[in-house]
């Protein structure tokens, strides 16, 4: 049986979504954040090396990073579901997208989040101007702009269909969901792009992503 090892508020989040999409039982192992550091719990470290989520197991097979686990996980347990077939125009989509997300999409969404708690954070008095002036001018000439673009690419990918990969749902949909949340949460994803507020609606409104918040507990983007 699949193990989730599921660190609350994270990227594992998607693994258990994409579980319950292929109805795949698993056991689900929840570790909860430092409420200082919001830093996952060392026990981690005892699964993987790295000490972070998500991470699952399958029978002798540990497996870090949801990219790769999605893909796994649809290509051995999904019996020709949720992945489109080999040597397919919609297969090449797919692994783009399955890579895009944490590969070209994602950094620029979690410097906003690190810039954003710099320009907030506690400090001494003579360091708030310098540290504000360089984390402001940080975000607007080049953190703001990159997610634009990538926001403006995304919501013009979906002018002729309602998933990413075809014309079918599949886990690319699955692996986007997650900085395509942070970016509704934290990065200027708003009603300007309904085609990308059509999709996480679309994916909210999916049975599977609820009874995924049900195993998983309440889900929120850390920011």
């Amino acid at each position: 049986m699949v193990v989730v090892h599921h660190l609350e508020n994270s990227r594992s989040q998607r693994v258990l979504w994409l579980l319950e999409e292929l109805g795949l039982p698993y056991e689900l192992k929840l570790y909860r954040r430092d409420p200082k550091t919001m830093l996952a719990p060392p026990e981690l470290r005892a699964v993987h090396p790295l000490g972070k989520s998500p991470v699952i197991t399958d029978g002798q097979l540990t497996l870090a990073e949801s990219g790769a686990i999605l893909e796994y996980l649809a290509d051995r347990h999904g019996a020709g579901r949720l992945a489109p077939l080999p040597a397919s125009p919609e297969r090449l989509k797919y692994s783009y997208w399955m890579h895009y997300a944490e590969g070209s999409l994602m950094p620029p969404l979690l410097m906003k989040l690190i810039f954003d708690r710099v320009e907030g954070a506690r400090m001494p008095f003579f360091a708030k101007p310098i540290a504000r002036g360089i984390a402001h001018k940080v975000s607007a000439a080049y953190i703001t702009p990159n997610i634009r673009t990538h926001l403006d690419f995304l919501e013009a990918e979906l002018q002729d269909r309602d998933w990413f990969a075809g014309p079918a749902f599949s886990a690319a949909d699955v692996q986007l969901s997650f900085p395509l949340e942070a970016a509704q949460a934290r990065g200027g994803l708003d009603a300007s792009r309904p085609r990308l507020v059509g999709w996480l609606h679309r994916i909210h409104s999916r049975p599977a992503y609820q009874r995924a918040l049900e195993r998983g507990g309440p889900f929120s983007i850390i920011g």
